[in-house]
This record gives structure tokens, C-alpha cells and sequence, in this order.
């Protein structure tokens, strides 16, 4: 009884460890449009992202993992910036994860992310 409590225990614990990591959903490379139409490329890793404009020009986060949300088959995630700022990652379409839109914590759309090319957000339904 002792080493099943034990075990139960150890599997709680490490899956509240890893839940603050960025997810293998999202995390690598993505090409970025914002609303705007500007090109960025946008790295994601286990606790930090880079966000690298077209002049090469680039700007580092710190992040959190603090959520996970899943309605309709749409995914979103919530990520906590060290700075405090909230952002969300919706991949709106049921089992592809190659595309999706990024917004902060007011809902408002940052960028449109795709894993091979720049798109806008008017295209993230209808690439087939």
C-alpha cells in the first residue's frame, strides 16, 4: 500500500514539473505574421522564446506553461511571460498542429503562426 501511495505520489509530482515546460506541441521553429503583415521567425524552447524580425533584429522571454484547454477539438495553451504578460496559442483546427494563431490576454491576435511559411490569419482555413 505504501510504495502504490509512493508511486502515485512521484507521478503527481513529476507531472506538475513538467507542466511548466513549454509543450512539444509548440515548441521549435515557426514563421510569424502579425496582423500588419510583417515577417517574423518565432523559436520556441522549454522555458524561453525568440521572437527575430526581418532586420535580424531579435528580442528573448522568459515563459511558463500554465495552462492547457481543449473545446471542440480547438487546443490552446496559456503561457505566462516572466514580465507577467499572459499569451495564448490556438490551434483551431482538429489534428494540425502545423498552423494556429497566437494572441495575448486580451484575445487579441499577435501573430498568425505556420511551421513552413508566413501566412495570414485569413489562410490559417483555408490551406488544405
Amino acid at each position: 500500500m505504501k510504495n502504490k501511495l509512493l508511486l502515485s505520489l512521484s507521478i503527481v509530482a513529476l507531472l506538475f514539473l513538467s507542466a511548466c515546460d513549454g509543450s512539444d506541441t509548440y515548441r521549435g521553429k515557426w514563421k510569424a505574421t502579425d496582423s500588419e503583415g510583417t515577417h517574423y521567425d518565432i523559436t520556441f524552447k522549454e522555458k524561453s522564446f525568440t521572437v527575430k524580425e526581418k532586420d535580424g533584429e531579435s528580442k528573448t522571454f522568459g515563459y511558463t506553461q500554465n495552462s492547457i484547454n481543449i473545446n471542440n477539438s480547438i487546443t490552446t495553451y496559456g503561457i505566462q511571460l516572466d514580465d507577467g504578460r499572459y499569451y495564448q496559442i490556438t490551434f483551431p483546427i482538429e489534428d494540425d498542429e502545423t498552423r494556429g494563431i497566437m494572441k495575448d490576454g486580451n484575445g487579441k491576435q499577435l501573430y498568425t503562426i505556420c511551421r513552413d511559411k508566413y501566412i495570414a490569419y485569413e489562410d490559417i482555413y483555408n490551406l488544405q
